[in-house]
């Protein structure tokens, strides 16, 4: 690692590591008795809940007190061996059983109550529940209790390096989705508190461009792999003959092989809930490596959160709570006739609970782990508020609130940097920003690989079409989980609509970005080609409501851009037909679009949607907020460093819509930067 200097609250770490004895405060005898009536009501209401009354609580929450104590600081040690043995499943099964063999002891001997597994698992999901709502009335985060764990089995070895604080560490955290003028909106609303701090004091707030595709798995091949060649979300794949999608286990596998070797960021970092590797050995819910449930990480590091007394249950009862929240706020746009919006129901609902509540814990839990072990480069990726925008709207009340959550993690990871010995200096980047805007398919009425295939009808036949309906890039992470459990990991991804093993045309849509491609030619074909072919497919597009953009390739081999009423050469001239159709596109458009037509699996037509005065966009797919092409806030993405940390003029370039100062451009360039703060090659 490099030898900067150590920034912010690394050196009030120092300090603090320093102190000879630990001092009890007021505050923090207030919070035992605190945390003593909240269990005691917890476990009393548990058992009221499953038909026992309690005659003695002190006795009761004595054993119950006992118990816990056991379970997370006894037990942990020989439970974490096991947990190595295995992966999440084992931890998972190790954790909770304790829980509940223990507690069902505990009340056994406190309350004299003869209880099944069954009733005593009632008893810990309604004392959990009770035990949530009680940390969150005393203020005390239960980020701050996911982490708990780790800090204080760190704390030990702090004492024992008061004159030696340890390494270096730095942290990424990739806040997905967010873009550079709604985190600056958000912390003008005092909704980020935690990231107003570190501006105000020991961090910069610049931004980077992310350019097309602005997508997830693009942004990390370029972040964790210094790679600029993943063209979307989905595409085809004239390599392997099929369509791929990056959050499918098997394709992301095969997508990260053909990286160009040792490129990883973190090949002696950890990588946590990420699209790829990055080189590292230590990678958890990582998409690439979700084959198989052990591929995703020791057990013995999930443990510290599935051991942690109540933390679990109360998280599965904490995630119901957010899908009935989800509920009352879908229900809350269509009372109010916001516009524009979208259905906000099925696999959504569960999706957005599990999202940010089950999973925001585990990686805030895996992250501490990381960080109390001292791994020197860390990068994960949290989901929160990119789920909901896509639904909800960039800036809507609940989008805005999932930044409030993500903030309070932030400040949780801050305190574990405050306890363990390596010291740690966080970044914080984006993967790309979203825009507002009604679907394609509100303004044509159909969806847009309808829309493609009724244009290439003919009176001698029907195109047949290969297109996929599968889960977007915001499931990633659970879908890594979920793959790895039942054993999907190795399939190849399904043909949801397909009329032909061999189909004439694939379509997919990612954000106001979407892609054609004609699968039985064997390469990318130039617009004389296909206007013979199919004479109103590219007039049509063009005359489609919410269509802005098609670029396509001239009989030179180069890459030449539609608009209704004129065309640009993207080549070395530059030659400008009629009006100029990016007129009304950001500054970097031109080149963006040339930069994409270079790539080997760009669609054969690229489509990008109308953008407006205002930057709202139409996503080829079902999402009022969304992302992967150009125009409005999707291409402003986000850079907290430490203001030590200077970015490299070189890896820069002029964007006029991210203010005066060059900026970086390109997730590559990001890359490269990290690599130069972390002191790697």
């Amino acid at each position: 690692m490099s030898q900067i200097a150590p920034v912010g609250w690394a050196e009030e770490r120092v300090v603090a590591v320093r102190r000879s004895r630990w001092v009890p405060r007021v505050a923090d005898v207030m919070q035992a008795l605190w945390t003593v009536l909240v269990t005691t009501a917890a476990v009393t209401l548990g058992l009221w809940s499953v038909g026992e009354t309690v005659d003695d609580k002190v006795q009761l929450i004595v054993f119950v007190i006992v118990a816990m104590f056991l379970v997370d600081v006894v037990l942990a040690g020989p439970l974490r061996l096991l947990a190595s043995r295995g992966s999440v499943l084992l931890a998972m099964a190790l954790g909770l059983g304790a829980q509940v063999v223990v507690l069902g002891t505990a009340i056994s001997l406190g309350a004299r109550a003869d209880l099944d597994v069954g009733e005593t698992l009632v008893v810990l999901l309604v004392a959990s529940a009770v035990m949530a709502v009680g940390r969150w009335f005393s203020g005390a985060t239960d980020s701050g209790y996911v982490v708990g764990a780790a800090t204080a089995r760190t704390a030990r070895a702090l004492g024992r390096a008061r004159s030696d604080p340890g390494g270096r560490g730095v942290l990424v955290v990739q806040l997905d989705g967010l873009a550079l003028p709604v985190l600056r909106r958000a912390i003008a609303g005092g909704q980020a508190p935690n990231i107003a701090r570190w501006i105000g004091s020991s961090h910069a707030l610049t931004g980077w461009w992310a350019t097309i595709p602005c997508t997830t798995p693009a942004s990390m091949a370029g972040f964790l792999h210094g790679s600029p060649d993943v063209p979307a979300f989905r595409w085809w794949d004239r390599r392997s003959g099929r369509l791929l999608a990056a959050g499918n286990p098997a394709d992301s596998r095969l997508v990260e092989s053909r990286f160009p070797p040792d490129s990883g960021l973190l090949r002696d970092g950890s990588a946590i809930s990420t699209t790829y590797t990055g080189g590292s050995s230590r990678a958890y819910l990582t998409i690439s490596k979700a084959t198989r449930v052990r591929d995703l990480g020791s057990g013995s590091t999930y443990l510290a959160f599935f051991i942690r007394p109540f933390l679990l249950p109360g998280a599965i009862v904490m995630t119901v709570g957010e899908v009935l929240k989800e509920l009352h706020q879908g229900y809350r746009q269509r009372a109010r006739d916001v516009q524009p919006r979208i259905p906000r129901k099925g696999g959504y609902v569960v999706l957005r609970g599990v999202t940010n509540v089950l999973l925001r814990k585990l990686n805030l839990s895996l992250v501490a782990e990381e960080m109390a072990h001292g791994s020197p480069l860390i990068f994960v990726d949290f989901v929160d508020y990119d789920e909901i925008a896509h639904h909800a709207g960039p800036e809507r009340p609940e989008s805005m609130r999932a930044i409030e959550g993500l903030d309070g993690v932030l400040g949780a990871l801050e305190g574990v940097a405050r306890s363990v010995a390596t010291r740690y200096d966080l970044v914080l980047v984006s993967d790309h920003g979203q825009s507002l805007g009604a679907p394609f398919s509100d303004l044509a009425g159909v969806s847009f690989p309808e829309h493609v295939a009724a244009l290439m009808r003919t009176d001698q036949s029907d195109a047949s079409l290969l297109t996929t309906t599968e889960g977007g890039e915001e499931r990633g992470p659970v879908n890594a989980l979920v793959s790895s459990v039942v054993g999907e990991g190795q399939r190849r991804p399904e043909k949801v609509v397909a009329d032909s093993e061999d189909p004439e045309v694939v379509v997919t849509g990612g954000g106001n970005l979407g892609m054609v491609w004609f699968p039985r030619l064997a390469e990318r074909p130039a617009l004389s080609q296909v206007d013979g072919t199919w004479p109103n497919l590219v007039p049509g597009l063009l005359a489609s409501p919410g269509v802005g953009l098609v670029m396509g390739t001239d009989d030179t081999g180069e890459p030449i851009v539609f608009g209704p009423a004129g065309a640009r050469a993207l080549g070395a001239d530059g030659t400008v037909t009629g009006e100029d159709p990016l007129r009304a596109y950001p500054s970097r458009t031109a080149a963006d679009l040339a930069r994409l037509h270079g790539l080997q699996d760009c669609g054969d037509l690229v489509v990008i949607s109308t953008v407006d005065e205002l930057g709202g966009i139409h996503a080829f797919e079902g999402q009022v907020g969304s992302h992967g092409g150009i125009g409005g806030p999707q291409n402003h993405a986000v850079l907290v460093h430490p203001r030590g940390w200077k970015v490299d003029p070189d890896l820069t370039e002029p964007v006029p819509e991210l203010g005066d100062s060059p900026v970086l451009v390109g997730a590559w360039s990001v890359h490269r930067q990290l690599r130069t703060w972390a002191g790697l090659p």
